[in-house]
C-alpha cells in the first residue's frame, strides 16, 4: 500500500514591485506536452532508480558476517566478480540445518530428541554449473552414508551427516574429496530460512500424486496441484516418513520434484532477466542463510544467480549420488564408488549430464494434462495424477551429442519433466 503525504506553504503575500500589462503569449501545446512528458521520465528515472538503490541497500544490510571456508589442497577463494554471471565454473554447497537452536516451535512430534547447536547437515546439495555455462547439475547426498573421507581424512562409521557440527568447511571438504570438485561458495540454511526463502518466492506449486501424511513433521496434503509456502514448505521439504518407503532417499526424490518445479517457475516468471528481483531474492537469500564469506558480497550472490540464465531446463538434472546398503548396518549407507566415479568424472568434465536410470523412490511421473494450481495447501484440487514408483523418466529429454549418460544406478530427473510426489 503506498502512503501519499501532503504539505503545504503559509507566508505572506507581497505587492509586486512593477505591475506588467498588456496580452501573455499563449503556451504552445507541443511545447507543454512535450515538456510534460520530459518530467515523467525524469520521474519515472528517480523512481526505479531508487527502487534499484532501496534493494541493493536493504540487501547489504542483511549481510551477516561470512563463515571461511577452508578448501582440501589449499584453493584459494574466487576474486569477487563484477556485475553480471560469474565467470567460470559455479560449485556452490548448500546443507540445510536440523538444529532447533533459535528455531522456536520446531519440535518433532515424536518426542525425538531435537539438534542443537550447528545441528546435522541432514540436506546437503552441491550446484555445479559448467565453465560454458550451459549444464548444471543438482547433486544430493544422503544423510545416512557411513565411509565417507570425513574432512578429508577417515573416521569409521561417522556418518555424512554429521559433518556439520564440525562446521560447514568440514561439510565442503568431505564432498570436495568425494567429486574431485573445489567448492568456493556454500551456505547454511534453517528450518526458518526455508520459510523465509518460500515466502520470498511466493510459494511453489507441486503435483502430489497420492495423500502425504507424516505424523512426525505435521505434514498432511490431498493429492492434486498445491502451492507450497511457509511452514508447509518446510514440512514437506523434510519429510520423510510421509513420502515413499520413509527412508531418506525417499526424502531426497520428494524434494527434487519441488526444486524442478521451483526452476520451472523461476524460469517462465523471467526472474532471472529482472534485476530488481534477483537483487530482492539476493536480499532473502543473505537474510536467511548464513554464507560463505565468498558469497556476503550481494553481487556475487546475483553473479552466481545469473550463470543459470541461459541453460535449457534439459540441462538442468537433478541426481542423488549413489549408495548401496551397508551390509553391516542395514540403516546405513555406503557410497558407490564405481556409478560415484562416473558421476564426479561427469561433472568435472563440465558436459551435461543424461540420466539412463529411473526417478527417485517418491517421484511418478506426471499426468499429460494436469488441474490448474491452488491458491494454497488448504483448497487443493481433488484430481489425483496417475503413476507408478521407480518408473522410467518420462518424457525422458533427448541428449546431446555432448552429454555424458551415467549409470542407471543414478536416479534423479531433468527440470524440464513434471512429476509427481508419492505418499507412504
Amino acid at each position: 500500500m503506498t502512503n501519499s503525504v501532503e504539505s503545504s506553504r503559509g507566508g505572506v503575500s507581497h505587492a509586486l514591485p512593477h505591475m506588467r500589462h498588456g496580452r501573455l503569449r499563449s503556451p504552445n501545446p507541443i511545447v507543454a506536452i512535450v515538456k510534460l512528458i520530459g518530467v515523467a521520465l525524469i520521474v519515472l528515472a528517480v523512481s526505479v532508480t531508487s527502487v534499484a538503490g532501496f534493494a541493493v541497500y536493504s540487501t547489504f544490510a542483511q549481510v551477516k558476517p561470512g563463515i571461511h571456508l577452508q578448501h582440501v589442497g589449499g584453493a584459494t577463494a574466487p576474486a569477487n566478480p563484477t556485475l553480471g554471471p560469474v565467470s567460470g565454473e559455479v560449485n556452490l554447497l548448500l546443507a540445510g540445518t536440523d538444529t532447533r537452536t533459535n528455531q522456536a516451535g520446531f519440535q518433532d512430534k515424536a518426542n525425538v530428541a531435537a539438534s542443537s547447536g550447528a545441528g546435522s547437515n541432514d540436506v546437503t546439495m552441491l550446484l555445479h554449473v559448467s565453465a560454458d555455462h550451459t549444464s548444471a547439475t543438482v547433486v544430493s547426498f544422503p544423510r545416512d552414508m557411513v565411509n565417507v573421507p570425513f574432512c578429508g581424512g577417515s573416521i569409521s562409521g561417522s556418518m555424512f551427516n554429521a559433518t556439520l557440527s564440525q562446521g560447514l568447511s568440514c561439510t565442503v571438504q568431505t564432498v570436495e574429496k568425494m567429486t574431485g570438485l573445489t567448492i568456493p561458495y556454500a551456505g547454511v540454511i534453517s528450518f526458518d530460512g526455508v520459510i523465509g526463502m518460500s515466502n520470498a518466492i511466493g510459494g511453489v506449486t507441486v503435483c502430489v500424486a497420492s495423500p502425504i501424511v507424516d505424523k512426525y513433521t505435521g505434514l498432511n496434503l490431498p493429492a492434486g496441484q498445491i502451492t507450497l509456502k511457509g511452514s508447509t514448505a518446510l514440512e514437506f521439504l523434510r519429510t520423510r516418513h510421509g513420502v515413499a518407503d520413509g527412508s531418506d532417499l525417499g526424502r531426497i526424490s520428494n524434494q527434487q520434484v519441488f526444486l524442478s518445479a521451483l526452476v520451472r517457475k523461476i524460469t517462465s516468471a523471467g526472474v532471472l532477466s529482472n534485476p530488481i528481483t534477483m537483487y530482492s531474492l539476493a536480499n532473502a537469500a543473505l537474510a536467511n542463510i548464513h554464507m560463505s564469506d565468498t558469497l556476503t558480497n550481494p553481487t556475487s550472490v546475483v553473479s552466481v544467480a545469473l550463470a543459470l540464465k541461459g541453460i535449457s531446463l534439459n540441462n538442468i538434472v537433478f541426481v542423488q549420488y549413489p549408495t548401496f546398503a551397508d551390509p553391516a548396518n542395514p540403516n546405513r549407507l555406503i557410497p558407490d564408488t564405481r556409478s560415484g566415479a562416473a558421476l564426479d568424472a561427469a561433472l568435472q568434465s563440465d558436459q551435461p549430464i543424461a540420466l539412463s536410470g529411473t526417478l527417485g523412490r517418491a517421484a511418478v511421473t506426471a499426468p499429460s494434462s494436469s488441474p490448474a494450481p491452488t491458491p494454497s495447501a488448504s483448497a487443493p484440487a481433488t484430481t489425483k495424477p496417475s503413476g507408478s514408483p521407480g518408473q522410467t523418466v518420462g518424457p525422458t529429454p533427448t541428449p546431446s551429442p555432448s552429454s555424458i549418460v551415467v549409470p542407471p544406478s543414478i536416479t534423479g530427473q531433468a527440470a524440464s519433466q513434471s512429476t509427481c510426489s508419492k505418499g507412504n
